[in-house]
Formats: structure tokens, C-alpha cells, sequence
């Protein structure tokens, strides 16, 4: 089981994903603008944010931004969930950070795959590593140094 914030205007849409995703077992709640999206992730971390590209006030692409700068919320998997049909649209949204791009109307049995899926590429990941646990990670002590020499010939 996943926890999962939707954000997006539409509020039929935002209920409709809610019930699908709670109907395939996640717990799921939604909100309608980016501003209480970044509040409440910022209070209690979902495991995965399905959100809308075309909000309100700040588009969904700018919160996506704002969350890759963050510290704390870098790593946040995000399912762009928009009715903006043009891959530009899709190819802004994967460069920005996004995990995967659904378009709307979408196909509930679409929807519980891709949400599987993210949560399936996270494995046994823990929920969130802060930046400096991560980048030293990714670059072990034990690895040998090179040391850059100059020949002369």
C-alpha cells in the first residue's frame, strides 16, 4: 500500500483517481492547487504525487521544479497527470524531474499499473535519504582515487 496526494483542479478527475487508487489498495486523498500540494508534502510525505501540469496559480511543472530543488522532497516520485495532449508538454515534465506522464481522460487500469510500477522501481528504497546520504552513496570512500599524472615524451 501507497500513499498518494493527487493535485489537480478538476475535482471529478481528482476523485475518480482517488477512488481508483483506494479501490487497488493505496491510501489516497487530493487537493486542488499547487500551494496546498507543497503544503502538505511538505507535512506528511506521500509516497507519490500524481499531478496536474495545468493548475491554477503555480502549474504543476513549477511545483515539480520547486520539489527537485528541495532537500527534503528531491526524491518525491511524480506522475505528471494532465489533459495536455502534446509531447512537449510530456517531454517538459520527464526533463524537469517527473518519473511519468499520464494523460487525461485516463484509464483506470492504466493508472494502477504506472502507480505499481513507481512503487515497484523504489523496491525496498528507503521513503526519502537526505542529499549528503545519497551523494555519498553514489560515491563510495573505499574507491581508489586516480591521480591525474603528466608524461613528458
Amino acid at each position: 500500500m501507497a500513499r498518494i496526494l493527487i493535485a489537480d483542479d478538476d475535482e471529478l478527475i481528482a476523485e475518480l483517481a482517488s477512488e481508483v487508487l483506494i479501490d487497488a489498495g493505496h491510501a489516497c486523498g487530493w487537493v486542488t492547487s499547487a500551494e496546498t500540494a507543497w503544503q502538505c508534502v511538505r507535512r506528511k510525505r506521500p509516497d507519490i504525487l500524481l499531478l496536474d501540469q495545468g493548475l491554477p496559480g503555480e502549474s504543476g511543472l513549477t511545483l515539480l521544479r520547486r520539489l527537485r530543488l528541495s532537500a527534503q522532497l528531491y526524491d518525491l516520485p511524480v506522475i505528471m497527470f494532465t489533459a495536455l495532449s502534446g509531447d512537449e508538454d510530456e517531454a517538459q515534465a520527464i526533463f524537469a524531474g517527473a518519473q511519468d506522464f499520464i494523460r487525461k481522460p485516463f484509464d483506470p487500469a492504466v493508472l494502477v499499473r504506472r502507480v505499481g510500477r513507481i512503487i515497484k522501481l523504489r523496491g525496498d528504497r528507503p521513503r526519502h535519504v537526505d542529499i549528503k546520504t545519497a551523494l555519498a552513496i553514489d560515491t563510495p570512500a573505499a574507491a581508489p582515487r586516480m591521480e591525474m599524472t603528466r608524461r613528458v615524451l
